[in-house]
């Protein structure tokens, strides 16, 4: 996939607040310092004029963003989870606002989970897979940071995260913002969804190959 156009679309703060198109949704998740926006502006082509605002202070996003792209598709970026200097209201404000439009008949098609390579999955970061997969939404795992890794310690967490994450291999994606690995092989494998969505038969990734799998 070919990042051609751009264009903010909207936002809601309210998880039953109307879309701003019917285009189809993949959303972006997160703990509130995952480098999720970082992720998106370098996904999108948008390192100079970011699309996604790269926030000081984890946690201070509430609102759903949403951005189309080629037309096509309305890249979701939802607010960060797993904040802790918040008060009890705003993390019950969140999971009102992520859970409501996640659970919506009319939500994403898909979502696209990040954590931190360097990190073990929280439970936040486990609780949100679960809630994906209840709700049948399909998902893949972004691995953020994965440049800050040695060759060795790279080599560990990719063959121990996916299991921690309860996923296959090829649904986990090393992905770096600095130096932009991952970002053709995430691409490509959210225009295989979209392909499957508008009705094509794209192959089924797997093992070894250049796309990730969805679970």
């Amino acid at each position: 996939m070919k990042i051609q156009s751009v264009e903010y679309a909207g936002t809601i703060v309210d998880p039953g607040a109307a879309l701003p198109g019917s285009l189809p949704q993949i959303a972006f998740a997160g703990r509130s310092n995952v480098g999720k926006s970082s992720l998106i502006n370098t996904l999108l082509l948008r390192t100079r004029k970011k699309m996604a605002h790269v926030s000081a202070r984890p946690g201070k996003t509430r609102a759903v963003n949403f951005f189309q792209v080629n037309d096509r598709f309305f890249l979701v970026d939802l607010p960060g989870y797993g904040f802790a200097k918040v008060p009890d209201q705003m993390r019950d404000d969140w999971a009102r606002l992520v859970e409501g439009y996640l659970s919506r008949p009319d939500g994403p098609r898909a979502v696209v989970q990040l954590v931190d390579a360097r990190r073990d999955p929280t439970e936040s970061d486990l609780q949100m897979l679960r809630y994906l997969a209840s709700l049948k939404v399909p998902a893949l795992v972004a691995l953020t940071k994965i440049d800050k890794l040695s060759r060795s310690e790279r080599s560990t967490r990719l063959r121990t995260l996916p299991e921690a994450l309860g996923l296959a291999p090829e649904q986990v994606i090393p992905f770096s913002s600095k130096t932009g690995e991952g970002r053709e092989v995430l691409l490509a494998s959210m225009d295989d969804l979209l392909s499957d969505l508008d009705g094509g038969t794209p192959p089924s990734p797997g093992v070894g190959t250049t796309k990730g799998g969805w679970a």
